[in-house]
């Protein structure tokens, strides 16, 4: 793994993203990559392409609970490990060091707010159509929180329109001002047979053209969010799931497949350059 990226000399300069492809499984992600069927994706991971990393959840509560809070998902390699980006500051922390960019709160996004960041959420499962006070938990940290039935599980073209939404909002907001993004991409989450012609029932397949459904718009998401300033992203997973593997399906469940996640930090430029590595000092 890389040096370390000081975070206290990027926020405020840069706009940040997390964007979960929520329920990606991590080698299912490396197979497509390996086999350059997602190609757009491609572009924006290091030549080794994703990073398999341990999630703190095994479901998208528990996990966004921990991303919330800035406990992003761990090197798989025990050798790797570093100090983390982003942290709530809490007293004995083992995981802060001089790079990390802590907050006095209890959320990172409400952090970062404080920060002078205008933070947006563009919700896809169910955690965050803001229905319930559960459903509600997460939107309420963010300045806009969006959330549709055609940005949920159930529409086969959500991510086509949180790129639109983030297209609209990206062009509203001044480009002086400094944001904070969040997508929770829905597309890969069950239900995902409709991504194959024919297919009656999820499986490993359609989890796979699923994410292959995400790449085509990757790019158009990408660009959209660069124009504006540079940009460092957080890209990957907050779990995986299971097809019945060991006779389990779905996720929520201890198995290597729910909780091996990919992941990729970079710093994208407006000019379109990613860097995979923090830049000379």
């Amino acid at each position: 793994m890389s040096a370390s990226w000081n975070m206290n000399k990027l926020i405020g300069k840069v706009d940040v993203a997390l964007i979960v492809l929520d329920s990606l499984r991590y080698d299912v992600a490396q197979t497509e990559w390996s086999t350059c069927r997602t190609p757009n994706l491609a572009a924006y991971l290091p030549p080794g392409g994703w990073e398999k990393r341990h999630s703190p959840g095994s479901f998208t509560y528990a996990a966004h609970q921990a991303f919330f809070a800035g406990f992003l998902p761990t090197p798989a390699d025990p050798t790797s490990h570093k100090e983390r980006l982003f942290a709530t500051r809490f007293a004995g922390s083992e995981t802060t060091g001089n790079n990390t960019f802590q907050v006095d709160t209890s959320d990172l996004v409400t952090g970062l707010r404080r920060h002078g960041y205008h933070t947006i959420c563009s919700g896809g499962v169910g955690f965050f159509n803001q229905q319930t006070e559960l459903s509600s938990v997460f939107p309420k940290f963010f300045d806009e929180a969006h959330w549709s039935e055609q940005t949920s599980v159930i529409a086969p073209d959500s991510t086509r329109h949180q790129v639109e939404l983030a297209q609209q909002r990206a062009s509203a907001i001044d480009s002086g001002k400094r944001i904070f993004w969040y997508f929770n991409l829905a597309a890969i989450h069950q239900p995902n047979k409709h991504y194959i012609e024919g297919k009656n029932k999820d499986d490993i397949e359609t989890h796979a053209a699923a994410l292959r459904y995400v790449d085509t718009h990757i790019t158009a998401l990408m660009n959209t969010l660069r124009k504006r300033n540079d940009l460092f992203i957080l890209l990957g997973s907050d779990h995986g799931v299971l097809y019945g593997e060991e006779g389990f399906t779905g996720h929520r469940i201890g198995h290597k497949h729910v909780y091996t996640v990919p992941w990729a930090e970079f710093l994208l430029e407006q000019n379109g350059q990613v860097h995979h590595t923090p830049l000379d000092e």
